[in-house]
């Protein structure tokens, strides 16, 4: 009996969390309240609070079920340090793929990049896309510092501000490609953009 109940209350914090997205994508995250979520979820609000403390709790949450491409395929492994630039070219490109072909990974990607204001208490969320964020250039950092090293790339621009570039092009590709989809070919484009910048830094 107990187990079920705890199934149930799983089951109720992920339904109410899939509403979210679907009203944080139609409405806005600053613009929608804990009671319309509760209503779309078919819900009461005491049901919201006994899962998420506030909106900013509820927001995160529903960004912790699904890791940002980007994020999600840049971690160390084996093949980092076999060959750095190509592990950076494969975790770019399974990232605008995922992009494109997963639903939910897209759904709260536009979420996150075009329906946030960072108000009140959204504060807390603007935090965690800066600690995500510095946390995304560490890892391309190490793995450019590592091509360099390896005679990969060349030594005119530091890491760090290389590091930079990358992200900038990368989530600007993404962030343009989900205001108009039908723009251009985010792989394609993505995978020669990428080319085209590491050619500019000595890649071969």
């Amino acid at each position: 009996m107990v187990r079920r109940t705890k199934e149930d209350a799983l089951a109720t914090r992920d339904h109410i969390l899939d509403t979210a997205e679907l009203v944080f994508q139609k409405r806005g995250v600053s613009a929608t309240s804990l009671h319309e979520i509760a209503q779309a979820a078919g819900v009461t609000r005491g049901a919201i609070y006994w899962h998420f403390e506030n909106k900013a709790d509820l927001f995160n949450a529903m960004m912790l079920r699904v890791t940002l491409p980007l994020e999600a395929n840049l971690k160390r492994g084996k093949a980092r340090e076999d060959d750095p630039l190509d592990y950076l070219r494969r975790g770019v490109a399974a990232a605008l793929k995922q992009t494109v072909h997963d639903p939910q990974v897209r759904r709260v990607f536009e979420i996150a990049r075009h329906m946030v204001e960072y108000v009140d208490e959204l504060q807390a969320v603007r935090d965690r896309h800066i600690a995500e964020r510095e946390e995304c250039l560490a890892d391309m950092e190490g793995l450019l510092a590592l091509a360099r090293r390896r005679g990969q790339l060349g030594k005119r621009v530091p890491a760090r501000v290389a590091a930079r570039g990358v992200h900038a092009l990368v989530d600007g590709l993404l962030q343009n490609w989900l205001l108009d989809p039908e723009a251009f070919d985010l792989e394609k484009v993505g995978r020669q953009t990428l080319d085209a910048y590491l050619a500019g830094l000595g890649a071969g």
